[in-house]
């Protein structure tokens, strides 16, 4: 008597129905369909600023010069002083927020327990949901008119530091929670303590995936307009100082060429677009490219 007999079923393997079929078919063209529709939007915008601002980022002086005496129907000049001004405002505030998020996050999967990392977390939750308008007038408001200290690039990088902390947090605590409890028992019952074993153990096993949330929140705020609206002027020319004076970035110089009707002014506002997505793709590229890199070198070992 065969297994089935035995169980009392002869029907286990059944054609499927053409219903079936049919609901399978349904729902795959309507993925399909969803997934070309949020494909439109983002292929249009690519298309047009890309045939908008070529002409621009091909210039011959767009990345080595700044706008430092170029009048408002000259095409001439570059984005040189944007581009330092953008990577100096993000720089610093991953300096800020790299090392405070990866702190909160090791605490609330490591140690975290009670009320205090219940508000923590509720904390993490609010902090990401603020508008970078937000983080940028509770800066203004505590940097310079409390402090009455001057708008300047740092002052920028700490609404930036803001708005990256909750990206940074989310992303490391999750990638330390894909750390299999099984690797820190095995480094317990060795007799190392729980900190050597975070840093020797979970850190480096979950240490792309933390790189590559670093990567992609730098990447996230290096086109807020709203801090550098409020919290530095304009310039058209480079400004080393980060403390004082004000200092050029990419979204800055957007809002700025806008208000220059003429087409030098659309010339450049396009050019520096371009440039901005060029800068945050190759920011997503590194991520991509060290977290395979990194996650290849911990399969050898």
């Amino acid at each position: 008597m065969s297994t089935q007999r035995a169980f009392g079923r002869t029907d286990v393997f059944q054609p499927i129905s053409a219903s079936r079929r049919a609901r399978d078919v349904i729902a795959r063209v309507l993925m399909f369909a969803a997934f070309g529709l949020a494909l439109i939007p983002l292929v249009w915008v690519l298309v047009v600023v890309v045939a908008k601002g070529f002409s621009a980022i091909v210039s011959p002086t767009w990345w080595t010069h700044s706008l430092r005496g170029v009048l408002p129907e000259q095409f001439t000049g570059g984005v040189y002083h944007a581009i330092y001004g953008t990577l100096v405002q993000a720089f610093i505030a991953a300096v800020i927020a790299v090392p405070l998020g990866i702190f909160v996050a090791i605490y609330l999967v490591e140690y975290g327990r009670g009320a205090f990392a219940r508000a923590t977390t509720f904390m993490v939750d609010v902090l990401s949901g603020i508008p970078s308008i937000v983080a940028a007038l509770f800066v203004f408001a505590l940097w310079i008119t409390t402090f009455g200290l001057p708008q300047s690039a740092f002052a920028v990088s700490i609404a930036l530091g803001l708005l990256m902390l909750p990206v940074v947090i989310r992303s490391t605590e999750e990638m330390l929670r894909l750390v299999p409890n099984e690797i820190r028992e095995a480094s317990y019952a060795l007799g190392i303590s729980k900190w050597i074993t975070i840093v020797r153990v979970v850190l480096p096993a979950a240490v792309s995936g933390i790189i590559s949330g670093v990567l992609l929140a730098v990447a996230r705020v290096m086109g807020e307009t709203a801090p550098v609206l409020v919290l530095v002027g304009y310039s058209r020319a480079l400004n080393y100082n980060i403390f004082d004076g004000n200092m050029a970035s990419l979204p800055l110089l957007i809002y700025s060429e806008l208000g220059n009707p003429l087409p030098a002014g659309q010339f450049r506002a396009w050019g520096a677009a371009l440039t901005l997505i060029i800068i945050i793709a190759l920011l997503n590229l590194l991520a991509t490219l060290v977290a395979r890199a990194l996650t290849r070198n911990q399969n050898r070992s």
